[in-house]
């Protein structure tokens, strides 16, 4: 059986560095190994010419070969590999992530348009990635690993869940966490225009029915997981934002997105993927399914 990897995208900016830290924790934590990928390619745009790009390229080197050490010190039980590549970034990514078990980027958030998390690279990797991807800030610590800290888990009751219960079930399981389960049902879905008064039993009714269903959701992973706390939150409104409000101090936010045979857009990403990526604090997990 071939080795697995955790695979991480550097570049040298400080979110990426981030993202090296995350991903080594995490490989120590599935006792598998470490693989770093650095597309050159991927610096081009930045890259002046003469001894300017020189020293910046340099300069890049200097802190991938920084982080490794650091992470060798800190994980000596993780066999890291890896180097630089010719290909363009996105194309490195996903060629380095196919059937390997997770890849790790860094992300400075909305606003900014440089490092890995931008348009031309982080976008078409999460939407065309087979496998789940994990989005890194770059003030995270593994310091972070020792607190008592939730996974957040966003299920869509309505599509293809598993996979997105199953990493987040994994993932608490592995760090000893609670999980926080969230299902977002909407009273207004049932009414023809804004301005129906909402009625109350059907309120009641709706809630119930999605607590029963997301109940049958999880009863099945529960018993393989009989040691992970679950909590589950029922929200009636947007889903984006009571994602990002229950996930405010986690350790792991984990959302889906569906993969899409026929597409008109060549990235396929949802709304409240985007808005999860661009917007959430903690780690965003973004796991396909069908």
């Amino acid at each position: 059986m071939a080795a697995r990897h955790v695979v991480v995208g550097v570049d040298g900016s400080d979110p990426s560095m981030a993202a090296v830290r995350w991903a080594a924790a995490e490989a120590a934590s599935r006792r598998i190994s470490l693989r770093i990928v650095h597309a050159e390619a991927s610096l081009s745009g930045n890259r002046q010419a003469g001894p300017a790009g020189s020293l910046h390229d340099e300069w890049v080197r200097e802190r991938i070969a920084h982080a490794c050490r650091e992470t060798a010190e800190r994980y000596p039980e993780v066999e890291i590999s890896g180097g630089a590549t010719t290909e363009t970034a996105v194309k490195a990514l996903l060629e380095a992530a196919e059937d390997e078990e997770l890849l790790v980027l860094g992300s400075r958030g909305i606003g900014v348009a440089t490092g890995f998390f931008t348009g031309s690279v982080a976008l078409p990797v999460v939407a065309h990635a087979t496998g789940p991807t994990v989005l890194v800030r770059e003030d995270w610590h593994p310091d972070t690993a020792d607190l008592d800290l939730p996974v957040v888990a966003g299920v869509d009751l309505d599509h293809g869940f598993d996979p997105v219960l199953e990493f987040a079930f994994d993932a608490a399981h592995r760090t000893g966490s609670v999980l926080r389960v969230v299902h977002m049902w909407r009273r207004s879905s049932v009414y023809a225009y804004p301005s129906a008064l909402p009625d109350p039993k059907v309120g009641a009714d709706l809630q119930a029915i999605a607590r029963d269903n997301l109940d049958s959701a999880l009863d099945g992973r529960q018993a393989r997981y009989p040691d992970v706390v679950t909590e589950r939150v029922l929200l009636d409104g947007e889903v984006a934002p009571g994602l990002l409000e229950e996930a405010a101090g986690a350790r792991l936010l984990v959302g889906g997105r569906r993969m899409r045979k026929h597409l008109r857009f060549p990235t396929p990403i949802g709304p409240v993927t985007h808005a999860l990526m661009h917007h959430a604090i903690a780690p965003v997990a973004v796991v396909p399914h069908e």
